[in-house]
């Protein structure tokens, strides 16, 4: 496989992870893909932040979140988030410590 087809089957298989995370499992909530996979919708959209900024483009965690989520965050969690347990938010912060970093 040639590296040009290989990128657009990357890109194609990262879209497709958004629009399914974005359109069709809304409910599922990002404390719970963190607690249980390591990483959620803000990471891949820290990701996409990162590689922007690889690339020469600047670009800050808001405007990364909006490109990914299609949306601020404020009107993302006004439509699907919903309130997590105490134990799901200790949980989340072990979670977070050992995939993103204490200072993240």
């Amino acid at each position: 496989m040639d590296d040009q087809t290989r990128i657009e089957i990357e890109a194609a298989a990262f879209r497709r992870l958004r629009e399914h995370l974005m359109e069709k499992r809304t409910d599922v909530q990002n404390i719970d893909m963190m607690n249980l996979a390591g990483f959620c919708r803000n990471c891949l959209s820290r990701w996409y932040q990162e590689a922007a900024n690889e690339h020469g483009i600047e670009m800050d965690k808001n405007a990364a979140r909006e490109a990914y989520y299609g949306m601020t965050m404020d009107e993302w969690k006004a439509k699907y988030q919903t309130g997590a347990s105490d134990e799901k938010q200790a949980s989340f912060k072990v979670a977070f410590a050992e995939n993103v970093g204490e200072g993240d």
